[in-house]
């Protein structure tokens, strides 16, 4: 049985700036009885206590099931709908305006090429003459039908409900049993929610990612600010390095040349600074363009206490030698778990990397 007819029924929203209303618009609470270690900053808290709380969850439903992680359900919703950023996610999980795809109607409009008739009377997709895809999850309301349960405790299963949908789909996941440990099951599982081996790359990227960040700190009880520009920085993953890119504004083209004689005079994206200047600037904190001026804001964090001083937010420096910061030559962001948001070197694009992957740690520089 399909649950979707393309690989995104409805167009994802641009996840920076989604991610940055998100965060500014919603309140800090999560639900405290999932408290389960790590998060991450561009999904907002209640769509990630959600996330949680349906992994635990799950096995009440499919008994079998093995190695459901809220990751796996924060890689698919981040496909499918950026989880929701840029809706209301009321404390209930009751998300609004409600998410809905296309009409399945044949036509090739967001890349559905079948149609699909209509099974719930427009209860779940509002019309009548055909299905759509709903909610976070992007279900089909005739699969729904057999996927949905509540999972907030108001009886009711609704697929526009955080709750809810992160329940199903965590159902619709394990199927009768999987053991969601094994890669391959894993990705039958994924596969099987959208037959497309592209979506199934996709997702699988975005659960490597929420893995990572799994094993460091709730980032949702961070200060705003922090989550703000972490948030900002996340969002900027894929985007090409670019020497002499970027600004407060965003992505730009670069200049010539790095010391490796790489131009970014025709790239359009960041360098280290490039995308240090940008997150911090989405939280309303100038800096200087160049990693080694931006060691002199804040309050600096001495090569010398250790990286284990590094708190979320922190400015990450490296220079050739440490002790001195007129020699700093990058700069990245701390996100935690002995993770930073990095823009690398020409020729990558803007990751997650170990705090370890450069040389020359030179120390960080608080400024949140």
């Amino acid at each position: 049985m399909l649950m979707f007819a393309a690989v995104c029924c409805a167009a994802p929203i641009a996840g920076g700036l989604s991610a940055l209303a998100a965060l500014q618009g919603e309140g800090d609470g999560s639900d405290d009885d999932f408290a389960e270690a790590g998060s991450a900053a561009d999904i907002p808290p209640r769509m990630l206590a959600a996330y949680k709380k349906a992994a635990e969850n799950v096995t009440r439903h499919v008994t079998k099931c093995k190695g459901m992680a809220w990751p796996i359900l924060g890689g698919i919703a981040k496909v499918e709908s950026n989880h929701a950023t840029g809706r209301t996610i009321a404390s209930s999980g009751d998300i609004r305006p409600k998410i809905v795809g296309v009409l399945l109607n044949g036509s090739g409009a967001g890349g559905n090429t079948s149609v699909f008739p209509d099974t719930d009377g427009g209860k779940w997709d509002g019309t009548a003459t055909g299905e759509r895809a709903v909610g976070p999850f992007q279900f089909l309301p005739s699969t729904w039908q057999g996927a949905g349960k509540d999972n907030n405790g108001d009886e009711t299963a609704d697929p526009h409900n955080a709750y809810d949908a992160a329940l199903g789909a965590a159902i619709y996941l394990c199927g009768g049993g999987r053991d969601l440990t094994h890669k391959a099951q894993l990705r039958a599982a994924i596969f099987q929610y959208n037959r497309s081996n592209a979506y199934v790359d996709n997702v699988s990227n975005w659960i490597s990612q929420y893995q990572a960040a799994a094993k460091g700190p709730d980032l949702s009880r961070s200060p705003k600010k922090v989550r703000i520009v972490i948030a900002a920085a996340l969002a900027q993953r894929g985007v090409p390095y670019s020497w002499g890119g970027g600004n407060k504004s965003g992505t730009s083209y670069g200049t010539c040349c790095s010391p490796s004689g790489k131009s970014g005079a025709h790239i359009n994206g960041f360098d280290c600074s490039g995308l240090t200047v940008y997150a911090f600037a989405q939280a309303g904190i100038s800096l200087p363009r160049t990693a080694a001026a931006q060691a002199g804001s804040g309050k600096r964090i001495p090569e010398s206490a250790g990286k284990g001083a590094l708190r979320p937010g922190d400015l990450v420096f490296y220079g050739y030698a440490p002790k001195r910061d007129s020699t700093i030559y990058h700069v990245g962001i701390y996100v935690g778990g002995g993770q930073m948001v990095n823009a690398a070197r020409p020729g990558t694009k803007v990751r997650l990397d170990p705090v370890d992957a450069m040389s020359g740690y030179a120390g960080g520089a608080r400024l949140l």
